[in-house]
């Protein structure tokens, strides 16, 4: 037992064994609720160094004989220790350190292969996953912000950190729920859905240069080019990077190892009910180039800011065939598409931070963004009816400039008062944007009638032709601005919040359409086909929030009132102006209570409303598209959603084994959904109605546990399952019906690793889907996918590292013409030369050939098959290059993989 003075029972303290020759950690865990715990595990060391670590206290330390008895170690008392810094903590050596709402990994712990990135650290941290995307997760939560030494590193994109920053200059791994700065800065609970991680640099790491060079060359003239410099010198840092490849990268990686699979739109997809595999459609040609500055002023100042430059150029065709099905009978359409885009974009984000004294925070957030877009596209699409005659046929060819340009700013001021938790704090936000497109568009529309004497020759009922410039600008000006008050009724555990917030946004939305003269200019105004808006949209919330929070338990109820007026100015129909004014209230609870540093429970409960688009209480006609004319609703409600989510938590450090479970729902009343009649001619009217009983309820729960079978040897054991129910009330053909889709997909997956030898992980999934309907008309439909992923490495002889990545997909169900199966694999080979400090790497994408982007959507309405131009199998030779002058770490050398 881990006790404090007063013989007290310490939860959560900090108890690993490190290798006395070397300090290599053999197992760790943390103490429980009643300062007690346990360290099973296999070693052949005749003796251990025994630590135990715990914020305030001084570290105990003690070497342990090992032998194949039980060792009890009694009580153990930790001497309290005065004057403790926040740099001597932070040098702590245990692997896992919990402060407060804070999990914090000891980098040096973990190990990982050689160069490894800090993606492949974080894959290596218990109770943190990360799919081939770099989407990250922590206990079921996402990531949705990674910060360097807790600033931001290129804006908002983690992979930018996550797969272009080495893990060797890396010291701590922290763990946090998002909060905003100020929200920090005044230790408010939030109730966050995301994390965010921070990563520290070591002291000694935090002066120096680190650069990293890669370029690579391959078949079908395929090529691959990246660098980054980073300048760290104490709280200053500077980083620059570039990089550009055609293999539908996002634009800058590091192609070593798996990460040049790894920028989710690497390959083809294969689809099922939406769900993605291997990601991506058509080729696209990407560059990218940024700078990233941070750096502390003082004691009371901190500036952060980028500039990131991304353009791309990319070429997509797809085909698709679509069964409409419809109450009384069904059609089919079959289309086909043609696509070349270009686009450039600069973004410019900035922070200021001002602690004028320990009570007083601003903090000024602007940015800048600039886009420009140049596409050109061709479609062409016909309609069939039950009876397999033409009813229509469009096509349509059309090149579109864009121009965008947006400034927003996020200023905060917040004053703390007293000792017990009180605060006032200002928020005012501003957003404005302009944007400029030009659009060239020649389309044909023919509707047919059927001809008696001749099925095959149907006779031309309508044709529609349009030869059109449109000229289209939008601006938007949107301000906000909040008030929050925050009184302590109890310190620092039970607090009142009263607050005011202000919405102000405004949007002008001008579309001019110009036909083409018998001259060949464009100078008829065509009115039907132009626009002139402009939107007012005015909101005041008054609430109140009253939360409690201790060592265990959080919760809070925050109630407030919402006062929304819309309003829509028709510049070139007047008759169609609307003003609408909606009030009603909202609700937002949530619980969490930890039952030790191990587990917890939490569930959150929220009732929202959601006034109409603008576009759906519009009246007039839209005929923009001649096979759907589209008129909004005035008499629509506000929809209502009421949300409820329950999260359970329990992971056992020292046997790395973890359940993680969650069900969330949503019931929507007064939904706003799309109602649409079609005529004989298979021609749409689309408007909008409110409807009640939309629900969903999903749930889904992972297991993990690790077994070590010797001091070199690991097994990992996972499996979970998903499922879900969703009813959806909606129209066909003007018939009111309800629909529910059930799902479930159980997955399992293991792996096997091998100290500096090899890892092979194998992953099943299994998705089934069941569509029933309320109509005797709908047939109900069953779908099964199977899906098969394959990842090894091997680490033999030495210097070299081979890796394969391989998936095969199978969807039965799939329309005759369409892929249904599929294997795609990946395999890279890797030389270390020039003592690790260079790699020779052999890429061989979709070696087998077979990369496809088949897919399958069914819905009450349609099912639909389609297909798209994916990347084909190419082979790269790349050498890549790092420089490391960041203190002793840039001499840290690791081979192959191992957790502990």
């Amino acid at each position: 037992m881990i006790t404090q003075d007063e013989n007290i029972p310490l939860e959560a303290a900090t108890v690993y064994l490190e290798r006395v020759k070397d300090s290599s950690v053999v197992s760790y865990t943390i103490t429980d609720k009643n300062g007690k715990f346990t360290l099973e595990d296999k070693t052949y060391d005749a003796n251990l160094n025994l630590y135990i670590s715990y914020i305030g206290f001084k570290t105990y330390k003690k070497n342990i004989l090992i032998d194949s008895k039980p060792i009890d170690l009694k009580v153990i008392n930790l001497e309290s220790e005065t004057n403790v810094l926040d740099e001597i903590v932070i040098r702590s050596r245990a692997p896992i350190t919990i402060k407060k709402d804070t999990l914090e990994f000891n980098v040096k712990s973990f190990k990982t292969k050689k160069d490894a990135n800090v993606e492949d650290l974080l894959k290596q941290l218990p109770g943190v996953e990360v799919d081939q995307d770099g989407k990250i997760t922590v206990n079921g939560k996402d990531v949705n912000k990674i910060l360097v030494n807790g600033k931001p590193f290129f804006g908002n994109d983690p992979t930018i950190t996550t797969r272009n920053l080495s893990k060797e200059i890396v010291e701590k791994i922290q763990v946090i729920d998002t909060k905003t700065r100020a929200q920090a800065f005044t230790g408010e609970e939030v109730n966050s859905e995301n994390k965010t991680i921070n990563l520290t640099i070591k002291k000694e790491n935090n002066k120096g240069v680190f650069a990293r060079i890669v370029t690579g060359a391959g078949t079908d003239k395929r090529y691959e080019l990246a660098g980054m410099f980073n300048r760290f010198n104490n709280n200053q840092r500077i980083s620059v990077l570039a990089g550009g490849n055609n293999t539908n990268s996002p634009g800058f990686s590091f192609g070593e190892i798996r990460q040049m699979f790894g920028g989710g739109n690497s390959g083809g997809s294969y689809r099922v009910r939406g769900r993605s595999f291997a990601g991506g459609e058509g080729i696209t040609t990407s560059k990218t180039s940024g700078i990233n500055y941070a750096d502390k002023y003082g004691d009371k100042v901190d500036v952060s800011g980028d500039y990131f430059y991304s353009g791309s150029d990319s070429n997509n065709e797809s085909s698709t065939y679509r069964e409409n099905i419809l109450a009384d009978t069904r059609f089919f359409t079959e289309s086909n598409s043609k696509s070349s885009s270009t686009s450039d974009n600069h973004k410019v984000n900035s922070q200021f931070e001002i602690r004028l004294d320990s009570t007083l925070f601003i903090s000024i957030e602007p940015s800048f963004n600039f886009v420009k877009t140049k596409t050109t596209s061709e479609r062409s699409e016909e309609s069939i009816n039950v009876d397999r005659f033409l009813t229509n046929e469009s096509s349509s060819s059309s090149f579109v400039e864009n121009d965008a340009k947006s400034f927003n700013n996020e200023f905060s001021i917040t004053k703390r008062y007293g000792n017990k938790g009180g605060f006032i704090r200002v928020n005012l936000n501003n957003e404005i944007s302009n944007s400029d497109s030009n659009d060239f568009l020649e389309s044909t529309t023919i509707i047919y009638n059927k001809n008696p004497s001749d099925p095959n020759n149907p006779n031309i009922s309508q044709e529609i032709v349009r030869d059109q410039f449109r000229d289209g600008t939008n601006k938007t000006k949107n301000l906000s601005t909040e008030l929050t008050y925050r009184l302590p009724i109890k310190s620092k555990e039970l607090f009142l919040d009263f607050s005011y917030s202000y919405v102000n946004n405004n949007r002008e939305n001008e579309l001019s359409s110009f036909n083409r003269d018998i001259g060949g200019d464009y100078t008829v105004f065509d009115t039907d086909l132009s626009t002139d808006f402009k939107y007012k949209d005015r909101r005041s919330t008054p609430g109140v929030k009253l939360s409690f929070k201790n060592k265990k338990l959080s919760t809070g109820f925050n109630v407030s009132y919402i006062i929304r007026t819309l309003e829509n100015e028709d510049l070139l129909r007047p008759a169609f102006n609307i003003k609408r004014r909606f009030e009603d209230l909202q609700y937002d609870s949530s619980f969490r209570y930890n039952f030790s540093a191990k587990t917890s429970l939490s569930a959150n409960y929220s009732l929202n409303n959601t006034p109409p688009q603008l576009m759906q209480l519009q009246a007039f006609e839209n005929i923009t598209n001649p096979l759907n004319t589209v008129i909004g609703n005035p008499n629509l409600e506000p929809s209502n959603r009421h949300r409820v989510s329950v999260r359970y938590r329990s992971f056992d450090f020292q046997k790395r084994s973890g359940f993680f479970g969650r069900i969330s729902s949503n019931f929507n009343n007064n939904q706003v959904i799309a109602k649409s009649t079609i005529d004989e001619d298979l021609v749409r009217r689309t408007t909008f109605e409110n409807v009640d009983g939309n629900y969903d309820v999903s749930a889904m729960a992972f297991y993990r546990k690790r077994v070590k079978l010797d001091s070199l040897r690991n097994l990992s054991i996972g499996g979970g399952m998903r499922s879900s129910i969703n009813k959806n009330v909606n129209f066909n053909n003007a018939v009111k019906y309800s629909s529910k889709v059930k799902t479930l997909g159980p997955s399992l997956n293991l792996e096997f690793e091998w100290l500096n030898v090899m890892m092979i992980r194998p992953e099943y999934q299994l998705s089934f889907t069941n569509n029933s309907y309320d109509l005797e008309a709908f047939e109900d439909e069953e779908f099964v996918f199977h899906s098969f992923n394959l990842s090894t490495a091997t680490f033999l002889p030495k210097n070299f590292e081979w890796r394969n990545d391989i998936s095969y997909s199978y969807n039965p169900n799939i329309a005759d013409g369409f892929q249904k199966s599929a294997w795609f694999w990946n395999a890279t080979l890797a030389y270390s030369v020039l003592k690790d400090k260079a790699i020779v790497t052999l890429k061989a994408y979709d070696l087998l050939d077979q990369n496809t982007n088949a897919r399958r959507i069914a819905t009450a309405n349609y099912i639909e098959d389609s297909q798209s131009m994916v990347l084909q199998q190419y082979f790269m030779l790349s050498f890549s290059w790092k420089f490391n002058s960041l203190g002793s770490k840039g001499e840290v050398r690791e081979r192959g993989f191992h957790r502990f």
